[in-house]
């Protein structure tokens, strides 16, 4: 097994090469990267099988599901490698030009950050989606995943560097941190003159540790205590919808709604629903009912258990939901803005100044007007798929695709000019 530093050497040897080899043959590469996760999905899924039986009783029935893997989530890894295929390569991208009263020509152009390290926790699939966006954008990928996943990202890594050397590519652009202890995660923090970009995916634990230590460039990224705002002058029928989607479709991901405003004016009509749709008629059909946290006006008109004040500041990740009652749109706004993580928030209404002061108050990643905030994610925002979501404002916000993981350079062209 490699050393940390003996991996970071690696990297470092091949970066160079990734940067100059063509779109044509990135693309190559990924093709039969795609095509060895279906190829070798049998031992994949044992690993994962392995993985979802050690990690029983230690983490939640939620995350577990979030820890499997199926044929159907293999095949669904290999497709968002297709989609990146797909994409403009923004390696070389001239962002602007310039000719100097001398006659330089200044060029900005897109340039790979160079060797890009991921710390994340319990989501095998994130593997597959950084060797695509890094390679793709012409960087070389470290990974270092959780222990609960350990042993299906190993198997997955295993089969995206049978086809990088398929393609005649370093296996190494793509490497694993078998080394699941904090220290690997420290030496990555500090791998100074290895690492250019060090991007942490999981809890607020590690996001913490990460931002705070790294000494190395880090982006902050998706602790996510997302909002659903109702308001007054909302369509209840559509907020109802939105409000189940955002937090029942998947409660173990970071766009996931954790927190729900809702406007004095309609209080008294929408509660009761909100109670039978994410309770009732969940339970009633055999699903897991979602955990309703009152605030003392919340609780006036409905039964749930009593909110504390810090489920307003709590990513659950599970099927759980704080509600408060609010005067209205400016109410709503300054308690997302005490305590948001600045990942997505949501309004639900058809009052279009409603709309517009919570889009231009709201500093978010993501802000959106009647529609669920589970669309915050690479692949819904036509990016094929994402290494993370930044809840920071420099240098990426938001989902971030290819083009967030390209610096720029500065090309300059004379004919012998001298200062």
């Amino acid at each position: 097994m490699l050393t940390t530093l003996e991996i970071m050497k690696r990297a470092l040897s091949v970066k160079s090469i990734l940067a100059s080899i063509s779109t044509e043959d990135k693309n190559r590469a990924l093709s039969y990267m795609a095509d060895m996760l279906i190829e070798n999905k049998d031992e994949i899924l044992k690993a994962s099988e392995l993985d979802v039986e050690a990690a029983k009783g230690k983490i939640s029935d939620v995350m577990l599901d979030r820890l499997s893997l199926s044929e159907k989530r293999i095949e669904a890894m290999a497709d968002g490698i297709r989609e990146v295929i797909a994409l403009p390569d923004p390696v070389g991208k001239v962002i602007s030009s310039v000719t100097r009263p001398n006659g330089i020509v200044i060029e900005k152009v897109s340039a790979p950050m160079g060797v890009v390290a991921i710390i994340y926790e319990s989501r095998p699939n994130v593997t597959s989606d950084a060797a695509a966006l890094t390679l793709k954008s012409g960087n070389v990928c470290i990974l270092r995943g959780g222990k609960e996943a350990a042993r299906s990202a190993r198997a997955i890594t295993d089969a995206l560097r049978k086809g990088i050397s398929k393609a005649g590519l370093p296996e190494d652009l793509v490497q694993i941190v078998q080394d699941t202890s904090r220290e690997s995660a420290n030496e990555l923090m500090n791998g100074v003159g290895y690492i250019d970009l060090l991007i942490p995916r999981g809890g607020a634990g590690l996001i913490k540790a990460c931002t705070e230590n790294a000494k190395v460039p880090c982006i902050q990224t998706g602790t996510g205590i997302c909002h659903i705002y109702i308001d007054g002058d909302a369509d209840i029928e559509k907020a109802l919808n939105i409000l189940e989607n955002a937090k029942t479709s998947r409660p173990s991901v970071c766009n996931a709604a954790e927190v729900c405003l809702i406007d004095e004016r309609i209080a008294d009509k929408i509660l009761p629903l909100i109670k039978e749709r994410l309770c009732e008629k969940r339970e009633a059909c055999g699903s897991i009912p979602v955990e309703l946290r009152l605030d003392e006006k919340a609780a006036a008109i409905i039964e749930g258990k009593p909110a504390l004040d810090n489920d307003f500041d709590t990513e659950f990740l599970d099927y759980i939901l704080a509600i408060k009652v609010v005067s209205g749109v400016k109410e709503a706004c300054e308690h997302i803005s005490s305590h948001s993580t600045g990942h997505s928030e949501a309004i639900i209404t058809e009052n279009s100044d409603a709309a517009d002061y919570f889009t231009r108050v709201i500093d978010s990643a993501a802000v959106y007007v009647n529609a669920s905030t589970r669309f915050t994610d690479g692949g819904e925002f036509g990016l094929g798929c994402e290494i993370g979501i930044s809840t920071q404002k420099l240098h990426a916000r938001g989902p971030m695709g290819l083009c967030e993981l390209n610096t720029y350079k500065y090309i300059i062209r004379g004919n012998g000019q001298v200062r």
